[in-house]
């Protein structure tokens, strides 16, 4: 049985507040988005966990924690999330519902984190996770966005998680123009 300890809602406005300095994605087309590679995003997350953070939530600095290695299904699931919020124009931990949230749409509604994640072929997790963030357009003024969400920075150090995927998707037609979505997981990998 899965036992989901963690899972993070945030409303767009609460997040899309904290921007941490960075630069924002608006719908002008001269502005110019180079996606970070698979490996650069791990590199820098694995950076980011290699230290000790405080995640302003009250409870003091956490980290170093275990560094995370790369998993398909949990990226396959957060392009889902990704693609869906560009193209359906919407901010939520929740499926919009419409043809562009597979998951949601097959199974006759709004998807969430974990029916993503799970329909994507990740399983026998202990805990998973999802941040998702809008209008970022650099892997560094992103990851300083979850690092100034108390919430967000709690999933991206959480020591238990071990494996990651973050998808990018762009479409500057879109309120935001470029959202991301990191899934978390923790499975026991030494079998």
């Amino acid at each position: 049985m899965f036992n989901i300890r963690f899972f993070i809602l945030e409303i767009a406005v609460v997040f899309a507040g904290c921007g941490g300095g960075g630069t924002t994605t608006t719908t002008d087309t001269e502005e110019v988005f180079s996606e970070p590679s698979q490996k650069e995003l791990l590199v820098a997350i694995n950076g980011v966990r290699s230290r000790k953070i405080d995640c302003k939530n009250g409870l003091g600095e956490v980290g170093p924690s275990q560094p995370l290695s790369w998993n398909h299904e949990l990226y396959s699931s957060a392009y889902e999330h990704s693609h869906d919020l560009a193209m359906s124009n919407t901010f939520s931990h929740y499926g919009s519902g419409t043809e562009h949230d597979i998951t949601g749409y097959n199974r006759g509604g709004q998807s969430y984190f974990t029916e993503r994640i799970e329909d994507n072929g990740y399983s026998e997790y202990d805990t998973i996770g999802e941040n998702i963030a809008g209008g970022f357009s650099t892997m560094e003024a992103v990851i300083d966005g979850w690092l100034e969400s108390p919430s967000h920075c709690e999933n991206l150090m959480r020591e238990s998680f071990n494996e990651m995927g973050i998808a990018i998707v762009v479409n500057p037609d879109s309120q935001y123009g470029v959202y991301w979505t990191q899934n978390f997981g923790h499975r026991d990998l030494s079998e």
